[in-house]
């Protein structure tokens, strides 16, 4: 079975970008946005706070492991590479805290969404298709490693947060905003992209009242302005604006 998972994940480490955003789309649009969760239109707002709690919460997570110590994640030509093992930073923390903080961004959105198939099957395939991922990338780093790496898996859990061991892994280094903002903006896009067209499709299904429609509007804008503010995020990196010293 893991023979299997580790060729699962080494699939999705190299076609993740193009998979995962189709998967999404597929499951949301099989399944239309819930407007009254488990029969009960009184508990929409609640849902929907708590989605964007938990959204954040991995965004939030992502930062922090980019401002500290950022390590490329897309490995070399799409296949799993490392030339350091780095345990610092939130890597002190946990051994996989982005992956951690990209499920917690899936798991808000489909929260978010709302209906129970989409949450189910949503969580499940993407927990095991991360698990699969990190099935290959542990083959590769116990092998290149050896046993520093074993003593590192002994010290920082897989998926856990070890809070208690934050100071210590970040003692001496200095958060980088710059670094967050240059790496991570197409991800926060991307988060937020997703967010309004979701509530875009919940509005628009069915008939649609004048507040309904007023609501739409406010939503094309604020889709356009991610849009535009995404844009120029980039235009400023292209120019070197983010570049570190």
């Amino acid at each position: 079975m893991k023979d299997i998972m580790l060729r699962i994940g080494t699939f999705f480490f190299k076609y993740r970008n193009q998979a995962f955003p189709l998967i999404i789309i597929a499951l949301f649009i099989a399944m239309p946005p819930s407007t009254a969760p488990w029969g009960n239109p009184a508990l929409e707002l609640p849902k929907d706070m708590v989605a964007l709690l938990i959204v954040l919460s991995g965004l939030i997570l992502r930062a922090s492991v980019i401002g500290y110590a950022y390590i490329r994640r897309g490995g070399l030509n799409k296949r799993v590479y490392a030339d350091d093992l780095v345990t610092e930073g939130m890597f002190g923390v946990c051994r996989n805290p982005l992956y951690v903080g990209n499920m917690l961004i899936y798991v808000g959105l489909f929260v978010f969404h709302g209906n129970p198939v989409v949450i189910a099957v949503g969580c499940t395939l993407f927990a095991f298709i991360y698990q699969c991922i990190v099935y290959a990338e542990e083959a590769f780093l116990h092998d290149k490693f050896g046993a520093a790496y074993k003593a590192y898996c002994r010290d920082v859990p897989r998926w856990g947060l070890k809070l208690s061991a934050f100071d210590e892994s970040t003692r001496g280094m200095a958060f980088n905003l710059k670094r967050v903002v240059a790496k991570d903006y197409s991800t926060v896009s991307s988060t937020f992209i997703a967010l309004l067209a979701t509530e875009f499709y919940r509005v628009a299904v069915g008939s649609i009242t004048e507040q309904e429609r007023a609501f739409a509007i406010v939503l094309g804008l604020l889709f356009g302005a991610v849009l535009a503010l995404t844009g120029l995020v980039s235009a400023f990196k292209k120019r070197g604006v983010f570049k570190e010293i």
